[in-house]
């Protein structure tokens, strides 16, 4: 891969005027990108959707915004660290061929940053265990899901292998291309109309529903990157950026980064969260934390990482009991650790430079660094004490309930919607009314891409159209929405 064309301004739709003179005021095309960002309504309802704690009414736990800002900028701490490293550690003969300049690490930092702030952008409410919800669903029932077209002269069904499997991966990786490229609607026919550098960084999964692999040791194939509805689109992309050679996808090199970033603001700022909110204390995170050590054979990683649990040590007051100065304490170790974790980042892109940039990089940059190990242990206490809380939990099913009850509403409507048929029975007003509901964005996109007479694609599209409408929905939109629906 060549840098100059991974970085890529090229846009799938028109370029971005500016009014005035450029010349005078220069601004370039991931600038622009950055702010198309921030003005997106998709963006900034991320405020409302959760980061670990659904529906959490404390002003200090983090929401999906508020952590794709900490991404946003550590991701473009991380593109500066690895740039300085390329030109001082990196082998002559791997710099030479893969050159990375001053100017193209200022492109990469504000692609970096762009795709930190929406990374989380398809995500459906509730977290993580929203996704898990919608996917669950559609794989429980998806062969309920058929309806009688009159023009077609028979029952039509979902009977594709890739539209099938689409469904039921159901990603929020994938839905935020989705979304990006065709979904929102402003100025554009192709949805916000980014550069081919943002979307394709954005892509952390470049593969379809056909060829997932949960247990590959090609991190690239453990979910769904974009649906079959979208496939043109991404390879259009990966074309611009030149991703794709020998007959295959491969991953954007600052896809490795923001994903780095991604998982260090999971891994310390939700494990402080969590203190926060009290599910556990010091010493029972510094219990766990040896423990879990003591099962990894590795002694390098033994000696970083019991420095880095001492530390925590030397920040704690002697023989106190106030909860105040413990979490001041906490706070400063996470900060220390997120240093630590950017740090081996950095230096995993460089050591691995020249296999990243040949597509041969299979795993985490954060794989076989000093705090490997460190970053699994952290991960693990988040399911240890976080996501096995009864406080989650409780919440987790209140989710389930909400979001399941609205798929079970909105998804027979869309069925019969847009079609011919002779049974008045399937056309209920209610259904009718149910639709009127949804996006007018969303409906605009199915109309668009429907295929005349291809009655299977077109059932899929309007089963993505509701993943579109519950994917888009905040926490609070979702929870309202199920209440009035419900009559509660």
């Amino acid at each position: 891969m060549d840098w100059n064309n991974l970085l890529s301004a090229a846009r799938l739709g028109e370029p971005i005027e500016i009014p005035y003179n450029e010349t005078q005021y220069s601004m370039s095309e991931f600038e622009k990108d950055y702010w198309r960002t921030i003005d997106c309504p998709a963006f900034r309802r991320l405020q409302d959707k959760t980061q670990v704690f659904p529906l959490d009414r404390s002003d200090f736990i983090r929401t999906r915004l508020t952590h794709s800002l900490e991404v946003s900028s550590l991701a473009k701490q991380l593109v500066a660290m690895t740039h300085k490293n390329i030109n001082s550690y990196v082998r002559t003969a791997d710099r030479n061929a893969y050159p990375f300049t001053a100017e193209n690490a200022q492109n990469a930092a504000d692609i970096a940053a762009c795709a930190g702030l929406l990374h989380d952008i398809g995500n459906p409410p509730f977290g993580h265990f929203g996704e898990d919800v919608v996917h669950a669903w559609f794989e429980n029932h998806l062969g309920e899901l058929t309806y009688h077209d009159r023009d077609a002269g028979r029952d039509i069904s979902l009977q594709q292998d890739d539209i099938i499997a689409d469904l039921k991966h159901f990603e929020g990786n994938a839905q935020a291309f989705r979304l990006l490229t065709k979904l929102h609607s402003v100025d554009s026919d192709y949805g916000l109309n980014l550069t081919a550098a943002v979307l394709n960084t954005l892509v952390k999964y470049p593969t379809g529903s056909q060829c997932i692999d949960p247990h590959s040791p090609n991190v690239c194939l453990h979910k769904l990157g974009y649906y079959c509805a979208d496939r043109d689109f991404f390879n259009n992309i990966a074309g611009f950026t030149g991703t794709h050679f020998d007959n295959a996808h491969h991953r954007h090199p600052l896809t490795f980064i923001l994903e780095a970033a991604d998982d260090i603001a999971y891994a310390t700022a939700d494990l402080e969260d969590s203190y926060k909110k009290g599910l556990f204390t010091i010493d029972e995170f510094k219990s766990f934390f040896m423990r879990e050590m003591e099962e990894i054979g590795d002694p390098s990683q033994h000696r970083y990482s019991n420095e880095l649990i001492q530390q925590l040590e030397n920040y704690r007051a002697p023989n106190t009991q106030d909860r105040s100065l413990e979490l001041q304490a906490f706070q400063k170790w996470i900060n220390y650790t997120r240093y630590w974790l950017v740090y081996c980042a950095a230096y995993g892109f460089t050591h691995n430079y020249r296999s990243i940039m040949e597509g041969r990089f299979f795993r985490e940059i954060i794989a076989n660094t000093h705090h490997e190990a460190t970053m699994a242990i952290l991960k693990k206490a988040m399911v240890q004490f976080t996501f096995c809380s009864e406080e989650i939990l409780k919440l987790e099913l209140s989710a389930e309930r909400i979001i399941e009850s609205l798929l079970e509403r909105f998804v027979p409507a869309a069925i019969n919607w847009d079609v011919s048929s002779t049974d008045r029975a399937t056309k209920k007003k209610s259904d009718r009314k149910l639709m009127s509901l949804v996006s007018e964005n969303h409906k605009a996109a199915y109309s668009k891409y429907k295929r005349q007479g291809d009655y299977e694609y077109n059932l899929y599209l309007r089963l993505l159209l509701i993943a579109d409408f519950v994917s888009g929905m905040t926490d609070t939109y979702a929870k309202t929405l199920y209440q009035e629906l419900s009559g509660i």
